[in-house]
């Protein structure tokens, strides 16, 4: 099937509200079975690393200051440094102009397609931007600030929880700015292939679009790390024009609240984007940016909270591959739970929250329905393994009961 602008137009609307607001309207007034047990919400409850306090005290007085938009030399050469030791980039990126620090990469994120849009110049009324679906939400957000046509393509098992590339019409690729894609995925947890990183990239070079490749569940993999878009443009040869990565401190280092994360990639791009966000963005402060540089050079607390939710996993596997089938995805610290056999996401969702006080997010809520009716979500939940072990292994514990009972 081909994917044309006329099939799945959705405009420039924002959604009615977001995942968490539907589902708090689903459980109003509603009681918990059980004492509840929360596993919506992605924000990491590991430990921060201990450096931090020692790290934001020593340069405490750079909050006095304003930091320029592109951010220090040393946070600009400590994530160039971390991305060439990650993805083998032999040198690739230019520390002084193919990285930009932002507030977190959802900030990056929410104006990139503007920038897309005027940098490109492609003369359309409403340009499109292309969106996973399911999506973070942030990037609907883009589309609309960029007041473009975001074009949905469904994420399903059958093609490894991305988007199907064969199926879009080369007419829709021309009207494209920008074209968002999450790998590891989010929420399915599912990494893409340096084989389809560079299908896409010779897609955005032949349509002149911008790829924002959202990388921000990169280090919380179970056994093999996935591969990044920028380790795939150095794979063909070439070099990283069209290509943005975004990354951040939040689920790599437990550092949700710092705000600090960077957009790394084509320098001509950034150089530009620069400039724009100098008038509309806030710079990261300095404090955040060393901390950020100290998180950079530092592996040890990455892999001790690799180990922690590779644990959980390992506890879900046991419980509920019985009678789920397998349940661990590549990498981030989502659960995707086909229930379809038990109802729609919402109606699982609702009868978890009143029998065993377990609160996940339908499916549904983090995707949109189609012009058809249908939506990619309908028979998943979300369950986040962010909480302790001990208290993430009583909700599976209480999950794999109910689906067992269930059954």
């Amino acid at each position: 099937m081909i994917v044309s602008q006329k099939a799945y137009r959705r405009g420039a609307s924002l959604p009615h509200s977001n995942p968490f607001q539907r589902l708090a309207g689903l459980l109003d007034g509603e009681t918990p079975g059980l004492d509840p047990i929360v596993m919506t919400i992605g924000e990491p409850q590991h430990a921060i690393p201990p450096f931090t306090a020692d790290v934001l005290m020593d340069n405490i007085d750079g909050f006095r200051r304003y930091p320029a938009i592109t951010g220090s030399p040393e946070f600009r050469g400590a994530v160039a440094a971390w991305l060439d030791r990650r993805y083998g980039l032999n040198g690739m990126i230019d520390a002084d102009h193919g990285v930009l620090p932002l507030n977190g990469s959802r900030e990056g994120l929410s104006f990139g397609a503007i920038a897309a849009r005027d940098q490109l110049a492609k003369d359309l009324d409403h340009p499109v931007v292309i969106l996973p679906n399911p999506f973070y939400q942030t990037y609907a957000a883009a589309a609309h600030v960029a007041d473009a046509q975001a074009v949905l393509l469904d994420a399903m098992p059958g093609n490894g929880f991305l988007p199907d590339l064969d199926s879009l019409d080369p007419d829709l690729l021309d009207r494209t700015v920008a074209f968002y894609i999450a790998s590891p995925t989010n929420p399915e947890g599912f990494a893409a292939d340096i084989p389809y990183w560079q299908r896409l990239i010779t897609l955005a070079r032949k349509h002149r679009f911008f790829i924002f490749a959202d990388e921000c569940y990169s280090e919380i993999y179970r056994e093999v790390p996935p591969p990044g878009i920028l380790e795939a443009a150095r794979a063909m040869g070439s070099d990283f024009s069209n290509i943005i990565v975004l990354n951040s401190l939040s689920k790599r280092s437990n550092l949700a609240g710092l705000r600090c994360g960077f957009a790394a990639g084509d320098p001509d791009f950034l150089k530009k984007w620069a400039r724009f966000r100098g008038l509309a963005a806030p710079q990261v402060p300095l404090p955040a940016q060393a901390v950020a540089v100290r998180a950079y050079q530092d592996e040890d607390h990455v892999i001790e909270n690799r180990r922690l939710y590779n644990e959980k996993f390992a506890v879900a596997e046991r419980l509920l591959s019985p009678l789920l089938g397998p349940v661990t995805p590549d990498a981030g610290f989502f659960l995707w739970l086909d229930t379809g056999r038990w109802g729609e996401s919402p109606a699982v969702a609702l009868d978890l929250w009143r029998t065993i006080g377990v609160k996940v997010l339908p499916g549904s809520y983090l995707a949109s329905d189609q012009p058809d009716g249908s939506n990619p979500g309908r028979n998943y939940i979300r369950v986040g393994l962010v909480a302790p072990l001990e208290k993430t292994e009583m909700a599976l514990e209480r999950l794999a009961n109910w689906f067992g009972e269930k059954a």
